[in-house]
């Protein structure tokens, strides 16, 4: 009997255990990082805003010149069906769609049949709602948006990873890497703000425009803060009241410590708190939430 305790994933049509899932060593989502992909994750049974991911998914596919055979009825449903295989209540719900491997002996793109493959594994944290992060600025330029578009989420990840490494070195948790400005960006898997007074503030351009980033600025506007989307510099990182990241990989994380000194008081803010709450109360919202039928 298959063993789908560790997770589930679509490979070639059939949903089998995550630790059976192959693809072609061939394949140029391997060779060249050519693929684009999206992560939603399901929390209590619920997909948490499905429909922006699939938005997004099939928004980079068609900016890449890929396509699959799945209309997006059929990709929500294999999405569920590996949910549902896995058994996982709480998971972190992948899909991907890679270049594939070109006719024998050619380097032509267009001779590629691009390839879907979609899995389910248990939830994925960076850091847990409780936790607080450790973060360094790190000197790591984060690849230019002209050169690779941020807003198609892809696999480009070595500045980030190197950033990664960074932070280790220095005792940290995580990193944020810099553009040629030295203005901070993103780090690995997710988006940052810097709050001070009734102000919040976030990379405007040049990143990933993260679904969770999304409902965090949503979720302030609501709530009456004023919400900046332009540069943030290293100064007003380093100064505001509190930072914070957002990710589907653990929602919104409070950032307490940068550079091994305190933000603010070094403790979790009221602001980020407020966020953070309002983020995982909307999961149980019907209009946010899709129900998987296990």
């Amino acid at each position: 009997m298959s063993d789908f305790s560790l997770g589930a994933a679509f490979i070639d049509g059939d949903i089998v255990p995550v630790t059976e899932a192959k693809i072609s060593i061939l394949d140029w989502g391997f060779l060249h990082s050519d693929a684009t992909y999206d992560v939603v994750h399901v929390w209590n049974g619920k997909f948490f805003r499905l429909e922006d991911h699939l938005d997004r998914f099939f928004a980079g596919m068609a900016r890449l010149r890929m396509s699959i055979p799945y209309e997006r009825e059929s990709l929500r449903s294999i999405l569920s069906q590996c949910v549902k295989a896995s058994g996982l209540r709480d998971a972190y719900v992948e899909m991907i769609t890679t270049r594939g491997v070109p006719s024998p002996g050619s380097r032509d793109p267009r001779t590629c049949e691009n390839r879907f493959y979609a899995f389910a594994i248990p939830f994925v944290w960076i850091t847990p709602p409780e936790s607080k992060l450790n973060l360094v600025i790190s000197q790591q330029q984060r690849i230019p948006a002209a050169s690779v578009d941020p807003t198609i989420k892809n696999y480009h990840w070595l500045d980030l990873v190197m950033g990664q490494f960074e932070a280790y070195d220095k005792g940290a948790e995580t990193a944020v890497v810099v553009d040629a400005q030295g203005n901070l960006m993103e780090g690995p898997g997710f988006n940052i703000f810097a709050v001070k007074g009734s102000s919040i503030t976030t990379p405007a351009s040049g990143v990933l425009e993260g679904i969770t980033r999304k409902t965090a600025i949503e979720i302030a506007i609501d709530k009456g803060y004023e919400v900046r989307q332009s540069p943030l510099s290293p100064e007003l990182a380093r100064c505001a009241d509190e930072v914070f990241a957002t990710s589907t990989a653990g929602g919104v994380m409070p950032i307490t410590t940068i550079d091994g000194k305190n933000v603010g008081e070094g403790s979790i803010g009221p602001i980020t708190s407020e966020i953070q709450r309002a983020y995982w109360a909307l999961h149980e919202d019907p209009m946010y939430s899709t129900a998987i039928d296990f």
